[in-house]
């Protein structure tokens, strides 16, 4: 967003657009950021290859239930969905605009609920797999959340960033463009 701030600055001297278009482009922002404005995380997107894992996890874990706890764009819960229609799926998005995306890409899989809500609102015992792909500064307090909710047995995947303090059951690192590393936390009972 950075590298185009000059250009847009740039451009809209050259055209000389009306004081509307900005406040259009500063909605339009918050719309998509709208966690960022709460205080929360901000929009990270999953590669395929982080899908691919999560399929094969699901499926190792033989899961009934997952929750993708900042679902984004729908990028995990979309091919979940798709690969493992047996298994009830919950995709938790706080942002507008990405919650909607979210929402039409999911809208045909009966097994997938897209709700516009805040992960911190939602008990996650009721679940097998709970995914986040969610920021440093927040993963603290979701260690905490997790170890207090989550059933014993469940697991908790966390794609990027791990739990401080944390020792995860195992680490998977992905072939993707930024080498993703997944870190599989097994809920002691």
């Amino acid at each position: 967003m950075h590298l185009l701030f000059m250009p847009a600055v740039l451009l809209s001297q050259t055209f000389h657009l009306p004081a509307g278009w900005y406040l259009l482009g500063l909605l339009g922002l918050v719309l998509v950021f709208w966690g960022t404005v709460k205080g929360d995380v901000p929009l990270f997107l999953s590669s395929n290859a982080v899908s691919e894992a999560l399929i094969a996890i699901v499926r190792r874990e033989q899961a009934r239930s997952f929750a993708d706890i900042g679902a984004g764009l729908g990028t995990v819960v979309a091919p979940l969905a798709t690969a493992c229609p047996d298994v009830r799926i919950l995709a938790l998005e706080r942002a507008p605009l990405p919650w909607l995306f979210s929402a039409c890409r999911c809208r045909r899989h009966p097994n997938v609920r897209v709700k516009l809500a805040s992960f911190w609102d939602l008990d996650l015992g009721q679940f097998d797999v709970v995914f986040a792909f969610l920021s440093p500064l927040v993963m603290a307090r979701v260690g905490a959340k997790i170890r207090r909710e989550m059933r014993g047995g469940s697991l908790f995947v966390s794609s990027s960033f791990p739990i401080p303090e944390g020792n995860p059951e195992s680490v998977l690192d992905l072939a993707d463009s930024r080498h993703t590393k997944l870190y599989c936390y097994r809920i002691a009972p």
